[in-house]
């Protein structure tokens, strides 16, 4: 397939290297090159850039709110319904829009203006928070999950848009760099935004509703003051819905992450459970369940921070089996623990282990495609992510009401272990894959 070749005069094209054809994504990495990345290894690059800095502060507001309004839907739906796989359907509901509108999101990513498209799919999503303020214990429960079906439709309409949107902010060359430091404030409003919604539970889930639409719309103004690079539509021969199937098929390597990511978090998602664990089996109130919410952020953002100053790693993909190796494990003792520390550890290291995919998996994803494809294979991506944490919170769910909440966690753990196993022996490129600053396109 060829490649868009972004113009030379734009300045954030300045260090853009074209690919050698003759050397495959997945090589070995040129040790002199990965050398040289580590000795000029600059870890605050990509905010060294304004539009960058715009995008990364609406993004955390964004996903502050985003992490409040799933910390109280959980608490809302459980205190209401005492039901666990009503806990599952919460993943079950958001799968829905997922699946059936990805491939056109991503395809409206790739034909129009995708910070237009970021904009209003925000403002749609502040509506429907709104929606669910003035729903909040006066409505049953099926019109709660009637708005939060139209909430996930915008969120789906909008995602691929919003990660194709990031490579025209800041450099091919300091994009690694910026999906780390974007996934460190991805981690840091997880983190905030479970601990501040345990707060205002106490008081009034209702106002946890209200500031999320607050905190889209915040989003959306910052969004539509971006200034993007011009989608690069020189590489015209394939404008088909499906063509980001067809590339992520044979582009093996990032078939292998996504599809490791998949498995691991359908089967080793703890999360949806965490009401379940906070109230049954710990024995805390809505604090202590918003701790255990903010745990996972607040491993992954420490990770993030290493990886930022760090140089860049020799070895992603050996890195990243081991990762969600260690997720699964982590996953495994927090299911079998009844000490409250013990399970915030645990859930500490499962947020790190993830973080180390995220990286790994978000870089390949937007550096090896090109950029008239960037939307189609981001809705591609998010359909495997989306449905390993949607259809994993409804697994979860359904697993625990028919199993008990703590052979539904441990069972995904040794789960997510064995899909380690399998994808490094079905796809041996991501054992071998080397050094991210590498990695080009095909």
């Amino acid at each position: 397939m060829s490649e868009a070749v972004p113009s030379p005069n734009d300045p954030r094209n300045i260090a853009y290297e074209p690919p050698d054809e003759d050397r495959p994504a997945s090589a070995a990495p040129d040790e002199s090159q990965t050398d040289q990345a580590q000795q000029l290894h600059d870890p605050y690059a990509a905010l060294r850039f304004g539009d960058f800095r715009l995008y990364a502060i609406g993004w955390m507001i964004s996903v502050i709110g985003q992490q409040m309004q799933a910390a109280a839907l959980a608490w809302e739906i459980f205190d209401r319904t005492g039901s666990y796989s009503a806990l599952g359907w919460l993943g079950g509901v958001q799968a829905v829009p997922l699946l059936l509108l990805a491939l056109p999101a991503g395809h409206l990513a790739d034909t129009f203006d995708r910070r237009r498209i970021t904009t209003l799919t925000s403002i749609l999503a502040s509506l429907c928070s709104l929606a669910l303020a003035v729903l909040s214990y006066r409505a049953p429960i099926n019109w709660m999950f009637g708005v939060l079906v139209l909430s996930s439709t915008a969120l789906v309409m909008g995602r691929p848009a919003r990660s194709a949107l990031l490579p025209q902010i800041v450099p091919l060359s300091v994009f690694s760099n910026a999906v780390t430091w974007n996934a460190s404030i991805f981690q840091v409003a997880t983190m905030l935004g479970p601990a501040l919604a345990g707060l205002i539970i106490i008081f009034s889930v209702r106002t946890v509703y209200v500031i999320d639409a607050l905190c889209a719309l915040t989003f959306a103004a910052l969004a539509f003051l971006l200034k993007p690079a011009n989608l690069d539509k020189s590489d015209n021969t394939d404008r088909s819905l499906i063509a980001g199937i067809r590339f992520v098929w044979n582009t093996r390597i990032i078939l292998a992450t996504i599809t490791l990511d998949l498995f691991a978090v359908l089967l080793g998602g703890a999360l949806y459970l965490l009401p379940v664990f906070a109230k049954q089996i710990l024995n805390v109130g809505s604090l202590g369940f918003g701790g255990l919410r903010a745990a996972d952020a607040i491993g992954a953002f420490v990770m993030a921070i290493l990886l930022a100053h760090l140089p860049p790693m020799k070895h992603a993909g050996r890195n990243m089996l081991l990762a969600v190796a260690g997720f699964g494990a982590a996953t495994i003792v927090f299911g079998l623990s009844r000490n409250y520390l013990l399970s915030f550890a645990m859930l500490l290291l499962i947020g790190a282990f993830d973080n180390i995919s995220v990286v790994v998996r978000h870089t390949l994803v937007q550096v090896l495609t090109p950029d008239s494809m960037r939307g189609r294979v981001s809705a591609v991506n998010n359909i495997f992510i989306g449905a390993s944490n949607e259809i994993g919170g409804l697994e979860s769910g359904l697993t625990a009401h028919w199993f008990g909440a703590i052979t539904s966690v441990v069972a995904g753990g040794f789960g997510t272990l064995l899909v380690v196993l399998s994808i490094s022996l079905l796809f041996p490129q991501i054992r071998r894959f080397g050094s991210l600053h590498n990695a080009k396109p095909e």
